[in-house]
């Protein structure tokens, strides 16, 4: 039985949420604030977490953030909030899926479903080195580093750049990496990809003095063995 951690501060949702994830099966632990969850975090060790963005105290993005330090347990951010920035400011800070309230519960628990099966095929993924020039990527540790020194990306960094360099030397359309990222059917606004390659070059293009990621006009984004300018 997989165990759920719902965070909310409106008690009519949880209470709805909480008794239809019991019907499906799920074991269900609730905290109503940011503190609670976490200490229920550490005592109830979910398998996935829901988690409202707005929370008095301790807002859901800085649970989400300490979380993050020692955790890549799922978690779905549920929220009022539905504008891109949201998206990525949650997204950003490690969040595996994003559900703008009112929502239907079978989206709801589709969405924890398809998270929940990605999460467990990364799992078996064995640590072969992906790499790139001096880029390596370790996927079953979610290491990265750059000329043999770390990279810190968020979550969502770290997969994307992981669809680059599985699919090196070959075009990936944003439609494809959002797929590959954030799974089949999820209505993710184009322009998030562009704000995540950017984050990605600024950590690793902009320090390497030189491009890994190069932007394909009209097509998408791809990672090369061998750089553009230096191709005969």
């Amino acid at each position: 039985m997989a165990k759920v951690l719902v965070v909310e501060d409106d008690a009519g949702i949880a209470g709805f949420v909480q008794l239809e994830l019991q019907h499906e099966g799920f074991e269900v632990s609730y905290a109503a604030d940011g503190r609670e969850a976490l200490i229920l975090f550490e005592s109830a060790v979910p398998d996935i977490i829901l988690l409202d963005i707005m929370l008095p105290g301790l807002s859901g993005l800085e649970v989400l953030r300490r979380i993050r330090k020692n955790s890549h347990v799922p978690v779905i951010l549920l929220t009022a909030r539905g504008e891109t920035y949201d998206k990525v400011n949650g997204l950003n800070a490690g969040a595996d899926d994003y559900l703008a309230k009112p929502f239907e519960i079978e989206e709801l628990l589709a969405r924890m479903r398809a998270v929940m099966r990605r999460t467990s095929d990364k799992s078996s993924v064995p640590d072969s080195c992906l790499k790139v020039r001096n880029l390596e990527l370790y996927p079953d540790s979610m290491n990265v580093l750059l000329n043999k020194q770390s990279v810190e990306l968020s979550k969502t960094e770290y997969l994307m750049l992981k669809t680059l360099l599985e699919n090196k030397n070959i075009v990936l359309s944003r439609d494809r990496i959002i797929t590959a990222v954030w799974g089949e059917g999820h209505y993710i606004d184009e322009n998030s990809v562009d704000v995540y390659i950017r984050y990605l070059r600024s950590k690793i293009d902009e320090k390497a003095g030189e491009e890994y990621i190069s932007t394909i006009r009209g097509s998408g984004y791809v990672v090369r063995d061998t750089p553009e300018n230096e191709k005969t």
